[in-house]
C-alpha cells in the first residue's frame, strides 16, 4: 500500500496582508447598523477580545497571531518536506469562485494542468486582497507556478464514481482565472519564507457555503440583509464517507499523497450567535478536543444545522480529512495546534497525521 500523510491548515486571506489590516473584517462589521450598540461596545466583549483589540484595534495582537500561524505553517511544511509527496490533494471551499449560478456541485476534483498564476492580480475574484498590500511586498505581476497532476485527479474521480460516490470533475476553470484562494493561499502560506514550492496540487473544492454560496456570494453581509437561501452543503456524514473512500484510493495507488484540509474554523461573519463579531470558540473547542483525542464520533454526531449556526461552514473541509485518517488507522494527529482569537475572524487549527502505509 502507498503511504498517505494528513495535514490541516488555514488559508485566512488577511494573514497574507499586513498586521495593521488583519482585523479589518471586524472593523467592517462594527459599521453594521443591524448590530445593537451594546454588542459593539468593547466593554461588553469577552476578555480575550478586549485584550486583543486593546487601544490599537488589534494591531499589536496581530503580530502575536501571525507568529503563532507562522509556527503552524513551518511545522506542516516540514512534515510535507519530510514526506516528499507526489502530490497534495487539498480539500478547500469554493467561495463563489468557480461554483456559481450555472453549476453548484457538492464537491469536485479539479484535473488541472500546471498553471502560472498571479495571486495579487486575480485577488478581486476571491480573496479580496487585490489592492491591499501583502506581507511579501509582491505586486500584480508576481507569478507563481503551481504544478498539476491531472492523472491523479482523474484516478480519484474515476475511483470515487466506481465506488458510488458521485463527484464532479473539471479540466479547466469555469470562472476564476486561476485557483480559488482556499488552494492558492495554502500554497502561498506553505511557502511563507519563499524558498519555493514544487509539489503538484490536486484541488478538491467543496461547496461549504451551501445555503449562502449564491444568495450571499459566499461572503459577508449586513445583519439585516435577509435573502432567499440556496440548497444546503453536503452533510458532514456525507463528506466523511467521501474522505474515507479517498483514503482507500490513495492507499491503493502507486503514489505518495498528502491529504490536506485547508480552512480556518468558525467564522465570525457567519455566526449570528456572536452578532458576527467573534468566532464561536466553544463550538470550535468541542470539535478540536475531539480531533486531538481521536474521538470522531463527536464529529459524526454534528449535524449540518449546528455547523451553520456556529459559522463553521468552512470546517466542512476538515470532515473528509479526519475520516480519511481514521480509515487509514491514524485517527489521532501526531501534532496539532489551536490558535485562538476573538478579533481576527476565525480560530485557526493546524494538524499533522503521521504517514499511513
Amino acid at each position: 500500500m502507498a503511504e498517505v500523510l494528513g495535514v490541516g491548515l488555514s488559508h485566512y486571506p488577511l494573514f497574507g496582508g499586513l498586521d495593521e489590516n488583519m482585523a479589518s473584517l471586524l472593523q467592517r462589521t462594527l459599521t453594521d447598523p443591524g448590530i445593537p450598540a451594546e454588542a459593539k461596545d468593547v466593554a461588553n466583549w469577552p476578555e480575550l477580545a478586549r485584550r486583543e483589540w486593546a487601544d490599537d484595534e488589534g494591531r499589536a495582537a496581530a503580530k502575536e497571531h501571525r507568529a503563532a500561524m507562522v509556527d503552524g505553517f513551518e511545522r506542516v511544511r516540514a512534515a510535507i518536506d519530510d514526506f516528499n509527496p507526489d502530490a497534495l490533494v487539498i480539500w478547500g471551499d469554493d467561495q463563489y469562485e468557480n461554483f456559481k449560478e450555472d453549476i453548484i456541485p457538492p464537491y469536485a476534483v479539479l484535473a488541472y494542468p500546471t498553471m502560472d498564476l498571479k495571486p495579487w492580480a486575480h485577488a478581486d475574484r476571491s480573496s479580496d486582497m487585490r489592492d491591499r498590500p501583502n506581507v511579501w511586498g509582491e505586486d500584480h505581476s508576481t507569478t507563481f507556478q503551481v504544478r498539476g497532476r491531472p492523472d491523479i485527479a482523474k484516478y480519484l474521480a474515476s475511483g470515487l464514481l466506481e465506488r458510488e460516490i458521485d463527484v464532479s470533475y473539471a479540466y479547466r476553470p469555469a470562472h476564476h482565472p486561476g485557483l480559488p484562494h482556499a488552494f492558492l493561499n495554502a500554497v502561498l502560506y506553505l511557502d511563507y519564507h519563499r524558498t519555493g514550492f514544487d509539489y503538484p496540487v490536486v484541488p478538491f473544492p467543496i461547496n461549504c457555503y451551501g445555503r449562502r454560496v449564491v444568495s450571499y456570494r459566499g461572503f459577508m453581509s449586513e445583519f439585516g440583509d435577509v435573502r432567499e437561501l440556496d440548497p444546503p452543503s453536503p452533510s458532514p456524514r456525507r463528506l466523511m464517507r467521501m474522505g474515507a473512500e479517498v483514503a482507500r484510493l490513495c492507499a491503493e495507488s502507486p503514489w505518495r499523497i498528502a491529504l490536506v484540509a485547508s480552512s480556518s474554523w468558525s467564522h465570525a461573519f457567519l455566526c449570528d450567535r456572536t452578532w458576527r463579531l467573534h468566532p464561536d470558540t466553544p463550538s470550535d473547542v468541542r470539535l478540536y478536543q475531539a480531533l486531538a483525542g481521536g474521538d470522531l464520533e463527536e464529529w459524526r454526531a454534528t449535524p449540518l444545522q449546528e455547523i451553520e449556526a456556529a459559522g463553521q461552514q468552512e470546517l466542512l473541509n476538515w470532515f473528509p480529512l479526519v475520516a480519511a485518517m481514521e480509515e487509514l488507522g491514524h485517527p489521532t494527529p501526531v501534532w496539532s495546534k489551536f490558535v485562538e482569537t476573538a478579533v481576527f475572524n476565525s480560530n485557526k487549527v493546524f494538524a499533522i497525521y503521521g504517514p499511513s502505509a
